[in-house]
């Protein structure tokens, strides 16, 4: 049939507890989801959109452009290969100065005390936040302030043990939504105990949905699986 829809389809593989941000992400492109197949670490999420048809017009101009544009620099080579470029005089070089230079050798200054970035004193981290969690800005953020500490008000959208009962994969969020967070990077926790958490307040238990003031060390962006690994410096119970 002539207006029978025709769609193109994607299907995404994400870690465990990033469902919501990968689809908020593909609607925000113009994918629709279609079905989730829900895997032990990973999920596979399918999505479809309607295919745009390239016009015949579109077509046709493009080849009629590059036909005129090699007429043009044939035109132009032709009319350029009779003319000479006159040389240019060298200009003389300056004769070095046997005087010193006048401006002062600068003294190191001391280092400034290590400040912890948050998003009150610092606009870009502020802004890192709210972005998609495979947005650029990830990326350049980690490269830039890597080594350095940050904090901020967070949640734990997904917890998995890491081989043992011991050690735990966590992922967490920016803001209250825990496994529903859909805005900002995934920041990732991989295979620390929960001494490593340096845990602050009273909590019986840690998981899935609770919320912390998370103060951690930056460490690497990994592009393919869009997370942010963070090195735990201390927890604190909200």
């Amino acid at each position: 049939m002539a207006d029978e829809i025709k769609y193109e389809y994607k299907t995404v593989r994400a870690v465990r507890g990033t469902d919501n941000l990968v689809i908020s992400k593909m609607q925000k492109d113009g994918w629709e989801f279609v079905e989730k197949e829900q895997g032990k670490l990973r999920s596979t999420l399918n999505f479809r959109r309607p295919k745009k048809p390239l016009p015949r017009l579109l077509i046709g101009g493009a080849a009629a452009a590059v036909v005129i544009l090699a007429v043009v620099i044939g035109v132009a080579s032709a009319l350029s290969g009779g003319e000479k470029k006159e040389d240019k005089p060298a200009k003389a070089l300056a004769a070095p100065s046997d005087k010193p230079s006048a401006t002062p050798t600068s003294t190191a200054s001391a280092p400034a005390a290590a400040e912890v970035i948050t998003p009150q004193n610092n606009p870009e981290f502020a802004a890192l936040l709210k972005v998609d969690y495979c947005d650029d800005a990830n990326a350049d953020f980690a490269t830039k302030h890597e080594g350095q500490k940050i904090a901020f008000n967070g949640s734990i959208m997904n917890m998995a043990s890491h081989a043992d009962h011991t050690r735990y994969d966590l992922l967490l969020g920016p803001g209250d939504e825990g496994p529903n967070t859909a805005v900002g990077p995934a920041f990732k926790y991989e295979e620390v105990s929960m001494l490593d958490l340096h845990l602050t307040g009273k909590t019986a238990t840690v998981g899935a949905g609770d919320k912390f003031r998370f103060v951690a060390e930056v460490g690497e962006y990994n592009a393919t699986q869009c997370l942010f690994y963070l090195h735990p410096v201390s927890t604190d119970v909200r």
